[in-house]
């Protein structure tokens, strides 16, 4: 589904990002951790195309990622606010995208019926514009358009993050029935140790820009996350 070869971003003298190979299974729900400039966005902006490697490729489904576009029309996301309209409320935000996926209003229906819970009436049927969103219905809202149009692969970077404690298990249950009912492959960024061994099947360590380990046993990836960041 995605490989990553000799993918280097290099700035001047300093080196933010080297991995030699990583490779992602259909289906497969991915977790990258690290501490603060440990290189986790920045991978993440190469593998989307937002930022352009030094040296290296990157490959979702068979389609290079800076060499064309078939790969973003099964491929959602949400990193930070950027990506929004922000001069659109909600609703007009999610028409728009509608429109662009070729969704009916019944397929629209559907799809937000699964966030209900998770926007906890705060999102839909305002008049509020989403630049003037709290951060964490902001995020909400970046999830729910990044899982438009039934993507085969979603990136979500720091999704748990300005959400309070209800919304973070929503959340988690959301991505957990997400990952049961579909095929869809998720690759998750995150700070919470907790929610991110909990949901995904396999976490990649990074530090310097480096992947220093590649957890696959579900039973022991907390006791190991925890004796590298406590050590």
């Amino acid at each position: 589904m995605i490989s990553v070869k000799n993918l280097k971003k290099q700035y001047k003298e300093a080196v933010v990002l080297d991995v030699e190979t990583l490779d992602i299974s259909t289906s497969e729900c991915f977790g990258l951790v690290g501490n603060n400039g440990a290189g986790k966005t920045t991978l993440f902006r190469i593998m989307l195309d937002l930022v352009r490697p030094t040296d290296g490729t990157v490959i979702i489904n068979g389609h290079q990622v800076n060499q064309d576009e078939e790969w973003k029309k099964f491929t959602g996301a949400y990193l930070d606010e950027h990506m929004l309209l922000a001069y659109l409320t909600p609703d007009e935000y999610f028409q728009t995208l509608r429109k662009i996926y070729g969704m009916s209003e019944a397929d629209l229906e559907v799809h937000l019926g699964k966030f209900s819970e998770l926007f906890n009436d705060e999102i839909r049927g305002k008049k509020k514009y989403i630049r003037d969103l709290s951060k964490g219905n902001l995020k909400k809202v970046g999830i729910a358009a990044a899982l438009m149009g039934n993507p085969e692969v979603v990136f979500l970077d720091e999704p748990f993050e300005n959400l309070d404690p209800s919304s973070q298990i929503r959340l988690k249950k959301l991505i957990l029935k997400e990952k049961e009912d579909s095929r869809t492959t998720f690759l998750i960024s995150s700070h919470d140790l907790n929610h991110v061994t909990e949901i995904c099947d396999r976490i990649v360590l990074l530090e310097k820009g480096k992947i220093i380990r590649d957890l696959q046993e579900k039973e022991a990836m907390m006791s190991e996350l925890e004796a590298y960041f406590t050590g």
